[in-house]
Formats: structure tokens, sequence, C-alpha cells
């Protein structure tokens, strides 16, 4: 049942300065993120993609108010582009972006986040890679799909997130499943209220399986973002009954979790993409992987308990 206060302790400004002050804090953010400069990020990628992974690449910070905060996240993105382009990796590595972190918050913040992602979207084009929008709570759906929209006007292969905990998802994956319409599925990691989203987490798996279903079936291309092995074996058999081949669809997973599983796909001809996480605003991101995983938060609290 900690699930749910961890969420809500992922937007603690309180609980934020007690964990980052935590001395073993450190160790378990290693597991879950390549580092905080963008030198430390690009290692990871070159070590991913000699084993034959794909990465999508995601400077961390979300939740910013402040406009000066927000046009360094967009010069962070354009630094990362530069980067893919220089040493040739972007046909391997594309970006993931929180439109929260472009501004969408603030006043206006619609037009304000459109504005700054754009020339991250024109700049990853022109590094021979792409972008895909992360999705965040639900307060926010609309708007990113909206945004979505007016980017694939201009660049129809930038990426969407979808969130199978909410109930409005599998609508969403009817209107996104089109030709060539790149759709990550998750199940979703904000904390969410009972009127907009399933709680029990056998109905969230079900709505999973639906979405999965509506992506397979389409003309799009599904990214199954999940390391539970009964949806990777769902995905895989509903690839199979569709006709789909290995590199019509991809599977993609966190950096630092089950990595002998994404070793395995990989093996097995399937396409394995890397969420590679970096930059020094960590806090909400490790947040909710303690919440995802049990494992995660009993060693975190254990190695808390031992320092005290």
């Amino acid at each position: 049942m900690l699930g749910p206060v961890l969420l809500a302790a992922s937007r603690s400004a309180v609980i934020r300065r007690v964990v980052s002050a935590a001395p073993v804090t450190r160790q378990m953010v290693d597991r879950f993120v390549a580092g905080e400069a963008l030198g430390q990020s690009m290692a990871a990628v070159r070590s991913l993609t000699s084993r034959g992974l794909e990465v999508t690449l995601d400077h961390l910070g979300e939740d910013i108010t402040d406009r000066a905060e927000a046009l360094r996240s967009r010069d962070a993105y354009l630094a990362l582009t530069e980067a893919l382009a220089a040493e040739g990796l972007g046909p391997r590595a594309e970006m993931s972006v929180k439109l929260s972190a472009f501004g969408q918050a603030l006043p206006g913040g619609h037009d304000v986040a459109l504005a700054n992602v754009t020339p991250v979207v024109e700049a990853a084009a022109e590094a021979g890679t792409t972008v895909t929008l992360d999705m965040e709570d639900h307060t926010t759906v609309d708007s990113t799909l909206a945004i979505l929209g007016e980017l694939r006007t201009r660049f129809p292969q930038t990426g969407a997130v979808v969130q199978s905990y909410l109930f409005r998802t599998e609508d969403d994956c009817r209107a996104l499943a089109g030709e060539g319409s790149r759709v990550r599925l998750v199940k979703g990691a904000y904390k969410e209220p009972a009127s907009v989203a399933y709680q029990d987490k056998r109905e969230v798996d079900r709505a999973y399986v639906r979405c999965l279903k509506i992506l397979m079936a389409g003309e799009g291309y599904p990214m199954i973002g999940s390391h539970d092995p009964r949806m990777v074996a769902i995905a895989q058999e509903l690839a199979r009954r569709v006709g789909r081949k290995l590199d019509e669809y991809e599977f993609q997973m966190l950096y630092g979790i089950r990595e002998a599983e994404q070793e395995r796909l990989v093996a097995e001809g399937h396409r394995m993409r890397v969420y590679v996480p970096y930059g020094t605003d960590w806090y909400g991101y490790f947040m909710r992987r303690l919440a995802e995983r049990p494992a995660n938060l009993t060693f975190f609290l254990r190695s808390l308990a031992s320092r005290g």
C-alpha cells in the first residue's frame, strides 16, 4: 500500500529534501539514472547500443514553473541532439520529453510548451532521430495530445505515450493507431483519482491488454513499455496473430531494470529500446521507480535503516 504514498511524495518538496540528503540515496539513484552530465549519458548510450540495444534519452525535469527553467530544458535537449549527431547515433537513439519541463504548467503553458519543444523536434529530425512525448498526469493529456497533433503535421514520426490505467486510453489508442503512428503503451506511474483511472492492478493489467490489442491490430508502430513477463508474452502472441514482423513493433524497458530480459529479447531478434534518464533533477523519477517495484523500496528502506 506504500505505492500511492510514494507517488504523492514524488511531488513533495519536504520529502524531496529528506530523501536527497540521505547518503544511501545516491547508490539507489545510480541504478536508475545514467548520470547527471550529458557525457555520462552518452557513455551509457554507447555501451547499450554496442550490445544491440536501442535507446531513448530523457533529460530529467518536470513540473517547471519558471520560464527560464523551461528554456534551459529546451537547450539541454538541443545539446543532446548535437551530441547524438556528432557520434552518428541518431538511428539508434531517440529522445523522450516531458512537456511540463518545457513550460506546460505555466500561464499559457500549452503555447509555451509547443514553442519550446518545436525546435527540439526540428533538431532531432536534422540529427536523424526523433522525439517521443512522455505522458504525465491526467490533467495534461489533452494538451499533450494536441501538441502531438501539431508536431505531427511536420514531423509525423513524433511518438506518443498512453497509460492503460486511465479510463480514456482505449479511445486514445483507437485515435492513435493510424499508419506510421509511433505509440508507447505503459501502465502509468502517477497517483490518479478513482474518477479517471483504474485503482486495482488487475484492472490496469486488463486495460493494458485491451489497449495492446488495439495497437497491434492497427496500422501504427506499437512500443510495448513493460517489464511484466506476462505483457511481453502477450505482446509477442498478438504480434504473431496479426502477422507483424519483428521490426514492426518494439519493446521498451527502463535503464537498470530487468537487464537480462532486455538482452534475451535482443537475442531473439526483437527491437529492444532502453529508457535512459540523466540529469540532476532525478527526484520525481526516482520516487516513481520505488513506487513501482516493492523490491526497490525494500532495499532502499533497509539501507536507510542500516545507515541510521
